[in-house]
């Protein structure tokens, strides 16, 4: 009788479940809703939508010229001029969008990492991926755009300067430098008391290492020497080992700038 009943209380207890926690969840779920938020600011689109559309009027008044003057510039120069104007005019807009990343969200932070259970750590990387993510991700597509439509404009008797390899390695040089600006971006976002202070320290960072590199001798990568260089790399006219090297240097710059960025905001009070 009595092991009857223990065998019917053991049937009628009800089954164990077992809740397996995903510990990449919540990174998951910041680096998600990031990337929803920045696609949808006020920033990225006006970015985006200013380089459409100034892109768009360069290349008309470039082929309005080409055919009413006469005035016959290459494919691989045309892009290059592109190229260099969409840089210097994305550069502002990266600054706030990689700055913004964390220090815009001050007052938030204390909530999302003491009460979501997600630790600093994950916070952080979240963030820098989803920025990364949407600044080069954005440019790549439309500087693969201008390619496109450089090559189909500017053709000379049905020929093009415009080398495939070499376009594919411009467009992935300057998706190295954002990265690195992006990188360091939100780093000193992380570590400003304010988005305005990490803007600003940024800007004088920036200003600073490029007049830097402008006064440095070959073969120091001066921005204005590696701008006016692109129409070549656009032609196929580029040293793969110099490509690696700046992919190598850019991915370091970007793990150093993750490093300092992570051990400074787990330190920071949020």
């Amino acid at each position: 009788m009595a092991k009857d009943k223990g065998r019917a209380k053991m049937e009628a207890s009800p089954p164990v479940v077992v809740v397996r926690f995903n510990k990449f969840l919540p990174y998951w779920a910041v680096f998600q809703t990031d990337l929803r938020q920045t696609a949808r600011s006020w920033v990225f689109r006006l970015w985006v939508l200013a380089t459409v559309l100034a892109a768009a009027g360069l290349l008309l008044y470039r082929v309005g010229l080409h055919k009413e003057a006469g005035m016959f510039q290459s494919a691989a120069a045309q892009t290059g001029d592109l190229f260099r104007l969409m840089i210097l005019g994305s550069l502002a807009l990266v600054v706030v969008l990689s700055v913004s990343a964390v220090s815009s969200e001050r007052g938030t932070v204390a909530d999302s990492v003491l009460s979501r259970g997600i630790s600093r750590y994950q916070y952080f990387l979240a963030k820098w991926h989803a920025r990364l993510v949407v600044v080069t991700g954005a440019f790549a597509t439309l500087a693969l755009g201008v390619v496109v439509a450089s090559y189909f404009l500017f053709k000379d008797d049905s020929q093009s300067d415009l080398s495939l390899g070499g376009s594919l390695a411009a467009v992935l040089a300057v998706c190295a430098v954002f990265a690195v600006i992006v990188s360091w971006g939100v780093t000193i976002g992380a570590l400003a008391n304010s988005a305005m202070l990490g803007i600003t320290v940024f800007w004088l960072v920036l200003y600073g290492a490029g007049f830097l590199l402008t006064l440095m001798p070959e073969p120091w990568p001066s921005p204005e020497r590696q701008l006016a260089r692109l129409k070549f790399v656009l032609q196929g006219q580029y040293d793969p080992a110099m490509l690696t090297q700046l992919l190598t240097v850019s991915f370091v710059l970007c793990a150093v700038a993750a490093a300092v960025g992570l051990v400074g905001f787990s330190r920071r009070d949020v």
